[in-house]
């Protein structure tokens, strides 16, 4: 318990800092551009200056290449021993890097960032208390859930990212110490930045016979869904064959990107808030949120293609947003639905677009639930993510993530067989349909340099031998060498993968 408030008041407060960075970068470049417009003759020397400031991001990317793009791939990786990512350096680089990105203009949020500074402040815990390296993965995974906690002030949410996006399981210490870090991250963020949710709507209730509605909403997401990951992910391609250019000069050209957007279309600049502002007030049309849509999203490809510190996370909400604004316009013009459900899409919108690309449901409904302040009438939160979620898993394409994960570890080389001389206490739930259920311990090709230490079975643990038969939901304790455990997880895995 005691560890788990000590992350979440790190985490939070690394949160909370990078929070106030990015906010102070956001209000700089917004009054830069309401003088550019006054004084259209200092657009040369702002350019410049915006050439100055990628040159920088991108020697500090440069420096420390772990604290490019959104940093949940980073935390992904060394959480299944692919990486080993210098806390120190990643923060600094992450602190640093970000708030010039925003401060620049460039399409990125903060979440994305927040989770990684999370979970580097608590590996630093970790390496202040002397953990092993099994205790330094539980803290690592919540210090992420925390960091998630504070930038959105959703703590449910960010236990659940932890577990089902990065953790990949329900256990029980890190749902525990998770919630403790999150809830104590969570109050922080409140005490400096207050208790208000990020979005605020009437929860209009949707009528039983229009839910066909949402149905065809899930599947228009799922659909743009994998259109976004595909095109994000071809855009970071495009960048990576530059090879001739350094990536102190790549960086640049979303920088410059951003002064022209700045000039000519302010609203897609930063993250996103401006945006959100546009759709509260209910003012503009269908054609103006189609503009603001299509050109947020590309703006976002180069910004975050070009390995930029900053994450996709909150800009990817506001482009779902935007797909339920416009999909809820036409709805109410062609149905003649009440016009209160308008932000009702929005919501539904924003969930499912979120299921699509991260492939994370669960996270998804508590976050939007969390953001919006309301937990009620959650059924159809859980119609658009779930739908939108299956047609992005029909169509075959990996989650954002995971792909941005397999880009980093192909470019870096990373080995399969990765680590130290240590030993590392890995804990597997075996599914419903799992190929371990109903088999003996000795029947199963366990991996080498792996060996099961325990089986709780409910209430009860069991010592393992040869005989004893596996059952669905035991939580079985697997010791493994730390040198091989990369190889190994994975292996255990594939193995307690369902029919």
């Amino acid at each position: 318990m005691t560890e788990g408030v000590l992350v979440g008041v790190v985490a939070g407060l690394l949160a909370v800092f990078y929070r106030y960075l990015l906010s102070t970068a956001e209000r700089f470049v917004f009054w830069m551009n309401d003088f550019l417009h006054e004084n259209i003759g200092y657009f040369c020397v702002w350019i410049a200056a915006l050439i100055i400031m990628g040159y920088v991001v991108g020697k500090i990317v440069k420096w420390e290449p772990m604290a490019s793009g959104s940093g949940i791939p980073q935390v992904t990786g060394e959480m299944r021993g692919y990486l080993n990512c210098n806390w120190w350096k990643v923060i600094i680089a992450k602190l640093t890097g970000g708030s010039l990105a925003i401060a620049g203009g460039l399409s990125l949020g903060r979440e994305g960032p927040s989770i990684q500074l999370g979970a580097m402040g608590a590996k630093a815990v970790s390496k202040l208390l002397r953990n092993n390296k099994t205790a330094e993965k539980t803290l690592i995974s919540c210090g992420a859930g925390a960091g998630l906690a504070a930038a959105f002030n959703a703590p449910l949410a960010g236990v659940m990212f932890v577990l089902e996006e990065i953790h990949h399981t329900f256990d029980g210490v890190v749902i525990v110490v998770g919630m403790i870090a999150a809830v104590t991250a969570d109050y922080i963020s409140k005490f400096f930045f207050g208790q208000s949710t990020v979005f605020h709507y009437e929860n209009s209730t949707f009528p039983l016979r229009y839910y066909w509605l949402l149905i065809v909403l899930g599947i228009i997401l799922g659909v743009l869904g994998v259109i976004y990951n595909i095109i994000m992910i071809k855009g970071q391609e495009v960048f990576a064959k530059l090879t001739k250019i350094p990536i102190e000069y790549r960086i640049i050209i979303p920088f410059i990107l951003a002064g022209i957007c700045g000039y000519f279309l302010p609203q897609i600049l930063t993250s996103g808030h401006v945006m959100v502002e546009i759709l509260m007030k209910q003012e503009s049309t269908v054609g103006f949120l189609l503009v603001l849509l299509v050109a947020k999203f590309l703006f976002s490809v180069v910004c975050f293609g070009a390995g930029t510190p900053g994450g996709i996370f909150f800009p990817l909400l506001i482009l779902g947003s935007y797909i339920g604004a416009v999909y809820g316009s036409l709805s109410i013009e062609l149905f003649g639905l009440n016009p209160d459900l308008w932000h009702k899409f929005i919501i539904l919108a924003m969930a499912g677009f979120f299921a699509s690309i991260v492939r994370a449901p669960l996270t998804g409904i508590v976050l939007i639930a969390e953001m919006t302040g309301n937990m009620t009438r959650m059924i159809d939160l859980v119609v658009v993510s779930i739908i939108a979620y299956v047609v992005a898993n029909l169509l075959n394409n990996p989650p954002i993530y995971s792909s941005l994960l397999e880009r980093i570890l192909k470019k870096r080389g990373v080995p399969l067989i990765r680590g130290g001389d240590g030993k590392i206490l890995a804990e597997y739930i075996i599914p419903l349909g799992s190929d371990l259920d109903a088999m003996k311990i000795k029947e199963i090709p366990w991996p080498d340099f792996s060996l099961v230490v325990s089986i709780k079975r409910g209430e009860k643990e069991l010592t393992p031998h040869g005989e004893t038969l596996l059952k669905a939901g035991d939580e079985i304790l697997v010791l493994i060498d730390e040198k091989y455990y990369t190889m190994a997880n994975e292996t255990i895995e594939k193995l307690n993968e369902g029919q």
